[in-house]
């Protein structure tokens, strides 16, 4: 089987502020959900809510960041995490008009998804967290800090995809089909088209200098906005990186979510165990 037969989606695409298209999915009717992507994936991540939005009421609006997926990928763009908000609050404001969204985030994607939130708190009809985080954080595993230092880390991310292909061993629980691993190697087949995978990894802010330091610090001063918004937490709990830590995290600053873990999913959960996450989502 072709990777292309799990995604088959028409493709959609948005001129970003600064220029750049912005691929994303846009299927079926009713109630928006937009979906953000984190590092190393692209919308691909979500094709099995993609598919399954539809017959539950909903508009599943699935966007690639710049650097990823089948968007543009600039060589001279910052990559900061102020820019990937300002483009998804481009593409929900701006292109796409949309009045209010559900988010369903995931790793990078809470970030960039709870950066629009803060911003648009009265947008907001609900929210899925899952293996995330939005807030400042010093707890990094250090196979990425790894891929932080300079040189090291451009030969393993963009010369030999060492992002990409252990996130395909690693963050799932279970082996990928061979299908599903060219569905996520196949954005970042050279040099040129990892750099968000690189530079994605290079935006986590270590200390008060790191130019997205204070973006993501003023996000986690506002993530109180939504302690009466229905907020739901779904997490793999054998995920190395975004740890249940993480979770218990977000379980103190909303105390009122939904929240279900999965013992036997870990960062790629919709990969592990993706009836389980569907079913939580459309409860």
């Amino acid at each position: 089987m072709d990777w292309k037969e799990l995604y088959p989606f028409a493709p959609h695409f948005a001129n970003t502020p600064d220029g750049f298209r912005m691929h994303y999915v846009d299927e079926g009717n009713g109630e928006p959900m937009v979906m953000v992507h984190g590092n190393p994936t692209w919308s691909f991540f979500f094709r099995k809510v993609i598919q399954n939005a539809p017959a539950h009421g909903y508009r599943a609006i699935a966007p690639d960041m710049i650097g990823c997926g089948l968007s543009d990928k600039p060589q001279d763009w910052p990559y900061h995490l102020e820019g990937h908000i300002r483009n998804l609050e481009h593409l929900i404001d701006n292109v796409l008009k949309l009045e209010h969204v559900t988010l369903l985030l995931h790793d990078w994607g809470g970030g960039i998804g709870m950066g629009y939130a803060v911003r648009h708190p009265e947008k907001i009809k609900r929210i899925f967290l899952m293996n995330t985080a939005a807030y400042l954080s010093d707890d990094m595993p250090r196979r990425i800090a790894l891929a932080r230092i300079p040189g090291v880390g451009s030969l393993l991310v963009r010369g030999l995809n060492a992002f990409v292909e252990l996130a395909i061993c690693m963050a799932p629980a279970k082996p990928l089909p061979p299908e599903v691993q060219a569905g996520y190697r196949y954005p970042y087949g050279n040099w040129h088209d990892r750099i968000a995978t690189l530079r994605f990894v290079q935006d986590i802010p270590m200390s008060p200098s790191h130019p997205t330091w204070e973006t993501l610090k003023g996000i986690g001063e506002k993530l109180p906005l939504f302690e009466n918004t229905p907020v739901t937490l779904i997490w793999g709990e054998q995920d190395f990186c975004f740890h249940m830590r993480f979770y218990e995290r977000w379980r103190k600053i909303y105390p009122r979510a939904k929240a279900y873990s999965i013992p036997t999913a870990s960062h790629y959960l919709l990969e592990d165990e993706p009836e389980q996450v569907l079913s939580h989502i459309w409860e």
